[in-house]
């Protein structure tokens, strides 16, 4: 039932890695919460902490398929290494700004969209290193142990910087933040180089193009389903811009309410990969794509349904565990099916549904909330996802069909 741990254990590479990225998001978890504090400390404004998200999503949507191409193009160790420590330098700008009393939020909202200047393109070059320091067998177990990374960044990074803000100020968040990068950057340095591997015949001087990226994406059905079946989750049913207002209106809750509806998908997510073990026994893994999303979507239907705060939670853990079983057999298709030197593009593409996706779910379950109500939005939009990854699963016979000891693209 656990995790695998055998690539941590079989690879030291990797484990240097896993643990650095670990500390790492962390870290930017805790920088992300203090500057939605500072904003807002600054302006009074929760619409001035909305503008912190776009001024995020922007350059990680823009970036993001430029970033998966230049990590096609050079070594991605070195990029990884450039890219990682212009993070750790934008957080020190951050803590010596604080410590000089510089509170100016167009300054906070230019390191924000550099900082996703940063991250979009070092998470192709990442992602694109894991399938080069283990067997192809191993990826899956990979894939589950990084998304406890992320997972557990996301839960424990706000939380202790909410902490360390309230005690000692927002600099103090952000030098801890700037210092927990030298684990990160450590785990680089000593990674062998990693130029991208090319194609017999393939001329090795040339720039790797977004567009041979999407014309390669163009002719791989399966790896094409692995997006499709996210934007199903992701944009039909994804309730989270709702849970202030249900909070209030079905639970007659607060604050603290819409805290336990946001960290329920999150602990469900850090339940996916913990009990990861049984994944490594299955091999068709569209097949477990399209029931993972299936189950989220219902889970996020009986959601709407319930007014019952603890079967609430239990639901949305529900579909927090369904998401992470969803992504960690899509990026392991993705890294395997695809070849090496397409990967860092593919990575890309990847890293612009992720942030995309979300964003376009928020506003699509607002704006059906709007027109109809929240319970119409949730439940509607989680029986959409059911109907659509059907019809998703119905089209796409090879998918379903996809045999991770035998993958074809």
């Amino acid at each position: 039932m656990f995790a695998d741990l055998t690539p941590l254990r079989t690879s030291p590479d990797f484990r240097r890695l896993w643990f650095g990225t670990s500390v790492t998001w962390v870290g930017q978890g805790m920088t992300a919460l203090a500057i939605s504090l500072q904003v807002y400390d600054i302006t009074r404004s929760s619409f001035s902490v909305g503008l912190v998200g776009l001024c995020s999503l922007v350059p990680l949507v823009v970036f993001g398929l430029y970033g998966g191409a230049i990590a096609d193009t050079v070594d991605r160790r070195k990029l990884g290494l450039v890219s990682s420590t212009g993070l750790a330098v934008l957080s020190a700008v951050l803590a010596v700004a604080a410590f000089a009393g510089f509170d100016r939020v167009w300054f906070l909202y230019a390191i924000v969209a550099l900082q996703a200047v940063c991250v979009a393109l070092s998470s192709p070059a990442r992602s694109s290193m894991i399938p080069r320091l283990m067997p192809a067998e191993q990826l899956r177990a990979a894939n589950a142990l990084n998304s406890m990374t992320t997972t557990f960044g996301t839960l424990v990074g706000p939380s202790l910087g909410g902490l360390v803000v309230g005690l000692s100020g927002y600099q103090s968040a952000y030098l801890i933040d700037a210092i927990a990068f030298s684990a990160s950057l450590y785990a680089m340095w000593r990674l062998p180089a990693m130029p991208p591997e090319r194609a017999a015949g393939a001329d090795g001087g040339k720039r790797a193009s977004v567009l041979d990226g999407l014309r390669f994406l163009g002719t791989r059905p399966n790896l094409r389903m692995t997006f499709f079946s996210d934007f199903c989750a992701m944009i039909l049913a994804h309730p989270r811009a709702l849970f202030p207002a249900i909070a209030v209106l079905w639970y007659g809750g607060d604050a603290r309410t819409t805290g336990l509806l946001v960290a329920a998908p999150a602990f469900g997510a850090l339940l996916g990969g913990v009990l990861s073990g049984w994944q490594g026994r299955i091999h068709h893994h569209g097949q477990a794509i399209l029931l993972s999303v299936a189950a989220w979507g219902t889970a996020i239907a009986a959601f709407g349904l319930t007014r019952n705060l603890w079967l609430g939670l239990c639901l949305l853990v529900v579909a927090g565990y369904s998401d992470t079983v969803s992504m960690i057999f899509r990026n392991t298709m993705l890294q395997v099916a695809a070849p090496d030197e397409m990967r860092g593009r593919l990575q890309g593409v990847f890293i612009v549904v992720v942030a995309g996706g979300p964003r376009l779910g928020d506003f699509l379950a607002g704006s059906v909330a709007d027109l109809a109500s929240p319970a119409v939005a949730i439940t509607g939009g989680g029986l959409a996802c059911v109907l659509a990854i059907g019809l998703l699963g119905l089209y796409g016979k090879g998918f379903r069909r996809y045999d991770g000891r035998a993958p074809v693209a």
